[in-house]
């Protein structure tokens, strides 16, 4: 296997927190629709702080592409905070 093919089918995960809102999980998975790509997970949930954790697992994307991914999703309105990792 090539080191870019690894690279890519590696799990990530994108950490999202924020203000609650019913149109931010719809318009976070719109960003991987677009590119054609369906989350392996997803986990949303409200915590005691009042802020909704949203966690997606992807693979078949490129650090790269994550990380453009991740700073359109930082700029939103609700958000508060939102990085990636790997798995």
């Amino acid at each position: 296997m090539s080191e870019d093919y690894t690279k890519t089918h590696r799990l990530l995960r994108l950490r999202v927190s924020a203000e609650p809102d019913p149109g931010l999980l719809g318009r976070l998975l719109g960003c991987f629709q677009n590119l054609n790509v369906v989350p392996r997970r997803i986990v949303a949930e409200f915590a005691t702080t009042e802020l909704m954790h949203i966690h997606v697992d992807v693979s078949g994307l490129s650090e790269r592409r994550l990380t453009l991914i991740t700073s359109r999703v930082h700029q939103w309105v609700p958000v508060t905070h939102a990085h990636w990792h790997w798995l």
